[in-house]
C-alpha cells in the first residue's frame, strides 16, 4: 500500500472528529465525495475524497456513495491555474448519475483540499440543481490562493 494510501484512514478519522460537533447538530442523508475523472483515477489508483470520507461516514453512521457525482470531462489539474481559471475549467465538468436521486436530500460533499473553492463550488450547483435541499463541505485542508 502506498503512504499516501494508508494515510487516508488516520487523515479522515482527525477530519471526523474535528466537525463531529457540526455533524452532530446537522442531520445529513448521504456523504459525496468529489469525483476524479476515471483517467485520473487509474493513473493515481486512488480517490483522495473516498478515503477521507470513509471515516467521516462510519463516524456519523451516514452512507458514503462515490458514484452520485462523476466528472462527465476531463480537466486538468487545477493547481497551476488562477482563480478565475480554476472557475472555468471546472464549469460543466459533473455531473450526476441518473440513477442516484437526491431530491431533498441533505449532502455532505468531501473533498481534500479548499484552494478557490471552484471544484466544490461546481459541484455543489449541479447537487442543487439535482434538488439537493442543502449541501455542506467538508474539505481537510483550506490553502491560501
Amino acid at each position: 500500500m502506498s503512504l499516501k494510501v494508508s494515510l487516508g484512514k488516520p487523515l479522515g478519522r482527525l477530519m471526523a472528529r474535528g466537525c463531529e460537533e457540526f455533524l452532530s447538530q446537522v442531520d445529513i442523508d448521504l456523504i459525496i465525495p468529489v469525483p476524479l475523472h476515471p483517467k485520473r483515477l487509474r493513473w493515481r489508483g486512488f480517490n483522495q475524497a473516498v478515503l477521507l470520507g470513509r471515516p467521516v461516514s462510519r463516524l456519523t453512521q451516514v452512507p458514503l456513495d462515490p458514484f452520485v457525482l462523476y466528472r462527465s470531462r476531463e480537466t486538468p489539474p487545477q493547481t497551476q491555474l488562477a482563480e478565475d481559471e480554476r472557475r472555468a475549467n471546472v464549469r460543466g465538468a459533473f455531473r450526476l448519475h441518473p440513477e442516484k436521486p437526491i431530491e431533498d436530500k441533505s449532502l455532505l460533499l468531501v473533498d481534500d483540499v479548499y484552494t478557490s473553492g471552484a471544484t466544490v463550488n461546481e459541484c455543489a450547483r449541479v447537487l442543487a440543481q439535482g434538488g439537493a435541499k442543502q449541501v455542506y463541505v467538508l474539505t481537510f485542508a483550506r490553502t491560501v490562493f
